[in-house]
């Protein structure tokens, strides 16, 4: 069995708007800290974002051609996505609205994308269609708790 440290959210403006640690493992850090993690990340993302390459241009058919219209994200630079060390790594998934989900697992950990993709979908089910919740606000959700909690657990 792997190891799910913790989870961050951080919201499209840099503030960490959630946080959760699963496991002990990771140093203790104060609030403080966690909060200058999350905008130290914030600006690196954004700053790794600016320097991606431009990919090359698939040869594909036209989008008029198949009766699809182009996908405007197809293309988009998408900044640091994972760090990594010898005793945790740290993967990142951000949300078309720019919000995000920052993992912290041991290196070895499988199958990272699905883990990531359950947890995003806890927070859509959970958080975004809960009505007393304030996009861009300290997310407080007991429901998102207790599945994120039955999720990571069964996991580990």
């Amino acid at each position: 069995m792997l190891v799910v440290f913790a989870l961050f959210i951080i919201s499209k403006a840099g503030g960490l708007i959630y946080n959760r640690e699963f496991h002990t493992g990771l140093s203790k850090l104060s609030s403080n800290d966690y909060l200058m993690l999350a905008g130290s990340f914030h600006g690196m993302h954004a700053i790794t974002k600016q320097l991606c390459p431009a990919p090359p241009t698939p040869n594909v058919q036209p989008a008029s051609a198949a009766g699809l219209a182009p996908s405007p994200f197809s293309s988009r630079p998408t900044g640091i996505e994972v760090l990594e060390s010898s005793h945790f790594r740290a993967q990142c998934f951000q949300t078309l609205t720019g919000t995000k989900f920052l993992l912290f697992t041991e290196p070895q950990q499988p199958n990272i994308d699905s883990i990531m993709r359950k947890i995003y979908d806890l927070y859509a089910d959970f958080v975004m269609k809960n009505p007393f919740y304030t996009v861009e606000m300290p997310i407080r959700c007991e429901k998102f708790d207790r599945g994120l909690d039955g999720f990571v657990k069964v996991r580990s």
